[in-house]
């Protein structure tokens, strides 16, 4: 699975796509962006429609650091997204 790493605010973040397949399955993908572990672990989720690939792997490798700090900026707590099944 591939994976990214980006500094938001001095935290390191990881990011990953969540899997989830959604009715427009290849126009629209899910990725999740995850920062410590156990009770302390904090995830955000955000979906996008990729401009290029249409495998969520590849997209998130051609997605620019400007494009996913703008992402996280939108991405919402995972305890509201489908995509984490509303766990925190």
């Amino acid at each position: 699975m591939a994976t990214r790493t980006i500094t938001i605010d001095g935290e390191e973040w990881t990011v990953t796509p969540t899997g989830r397949v959604t009715q427009y399955s290849r126009d629209e993908f899910g990725i999740l962006f995850s920062r410590g572990t156990g009770s302390s672990r904090d995830r955000r989720v955000m979906r996008y429609s990729p401009m290029g690939s249409r495998s969520p792997e590849t997209s998130l490798n051609q997605l620019s650091e400007l494009q996913l700090r703008s992402y996280f900026g939108t991405s919402q707590p995972a305890r509201t997204a489908p995509d984490t099944g509303y766990t925190r």
